[in-house]
């Protein structure tokens, strides 16, 4: 048989334990097998003659502690099975140091007096308890994860910053003005990878006006106030006009037999 191309270029990619291998090329007249060899674990096999160049290798790296290697053979189907394919082999991988934590979710957020409030949500992983919900990624970083806060007043350009091992902030800000913030994940004990992704960037709106303190509550409160006089103006005249209609009816029946006399 001819010389069958072994992978090239191989990647390790993930993020809050969501792990992606990828190579190259595209394969012509044969497949790709993945095999997840860990230090203690048995060897895996995931993707099994694919003509992808990429494969999801979570669910074998559930010891996200344990060092992992993955071996990508060229396999042609139609060989016989006593030979080895060739393979090539990846870089060592271990979740727990190398994956990188996602955007935090911004939970809530409030800004009142000179306390700035922000509560955030830990990003989920794909590992699941045995209960069917799944781990965050605090459940498995602990004591290792950190948040940090980077918060500015709104239009300028001095950045502060402060570490909570929580899911709270709570900072003394200028009361009045509106402040700039967003929070990225952080494992101080990582070599690589030690600073997560961004959230999304989210400012205050306070001291504008009472809509911007009290939004949609007091829009609301408008709205249902607007409609019940419009209601009022337009059902008022008409029951008054009936009523009046009713009168002047009966008015004419009571006459009306005086009449007949």
């Amino acid at each position: 048989g001819y010389e069958v191309p072994t992978a090239v270029n191989i990647t390790w990619s993930s993020i809050n334990f969501k792990t992606i291998l990828q190579w190259q090329p595209k394969p012509s007249g044969y497949f790709y097998t993945v095999e997840i060899h860990g230090q203690t674990s048995d060897v895996k096999r995931k993707c099994i003659l694919t003509t992808e160049t990429e494969c999801d290798v979570t669910d074998a790296l559930r010891n996200v502690k344990e060092t992992y290697t993955a071996q990508i053979l060229s396999v042609i189907p139609e060989e016989d099975n006593f030979e080895e394919p060739p393979y090539a082999a990846s870089e060592k991988f271990m979740p727990f140091s190398q994956t990188v934590i996602g955007k935090p979710e911004i939970k809530n957020y409030s800004q009142k007096g000179s306390k700035l409030n922000v509560i955030i949500e830990d990003p989920l992983t794909p590992y699941m308890f045995p209960n069917g919900s799944f781990q965050s990624i605090r459940d498995i970083f602990q004591h290792d994860l950190e948040y940090k806060l980077y918060y500015w007043k709104d239009q300028s350009s001095g950045k502060k910053d402060v570490t909570t091992k929580s899911h709270t902030f709570e900072v003394s800000v200028d009361s009045g003005k509106n402040y700039c913030f967003y929070v990225q994940g952080i494992i101080p004990s990582h070599r690589e990878n030690r600073s997560g992704q961004e959230s999304t960037v989210h400012c205050t709106s306070v001291g504008r006006n009472i809509l911007d303190e009290y939004g949609a509550e007091v829009f609301i409160i408008i709205a249902v106030i607007a409609v019940a006089v419009i209601i009022l103006a337009i059902v008022l005249p008409v029951v008054l006009c009936k009523r009046k209609k009713a009168k002047k009816a009966r008015a004419v029946r009571e006459k009306e037999p005086l009449s007949g006399v």
